[in-house]
C-alpha cells in the first residue's frame, strides 16, 4: 500500500519537486559559473523534443492514422475485387 499512499499523497510530489529542484541546481550551477555551453545544449535539446512531440501528437497523428484508414479500406476493397490473389 505504501506505493499507492504515495501516488495520492501531494506532499510525495512536493518532496520529489525539491529533490529534482536541488539535483538540478547541483548539477548546473557551477556550469553555469564557469560559463559552459553544456547547459545551453540541454536547454535546446529539451526544447526540441518538446516540440516535436507536441507537433507529432497535435498535428501529425491524427493525419497519419486518417491515412492508414484510407489505405485499409482500400485494401479490403480490393481483397474483395480480387478473391483469387487472396486465398491463402
Amino acid at each position: 500500500m505504501g506505493a499507492f499512499e504515495n501516488l495520492i499523497n501531494p506532499a510525495y510530489y512536493n518532496r520529489q519537486a525539491s529533490f529534482a529542484y536541488a539535483a538540478a541546481t547541483n548539477y548546473y550551477r557551477p556550469l553555469f559559473r564557469s560559463g559552459s555551453v553544456k547547459p545551453l545544449w540541454h536547454i535546446m535539446l529539451g526544447t526540441a523534443v518538446i516540440m516535436q512531440t507536441a507537433t507529432y501528437i497535435f498535428k501529425e497523428a491524427s493525419h497519419i492514422s486518417h491515412e492508414r484508414a484510407i489505405k485499409k479500406a482500400a485494401l479490403e476493397e480490393y481483397k474483395t475485387n480480387h478473391p483469387e490473389k487472396f486465398h491463402h
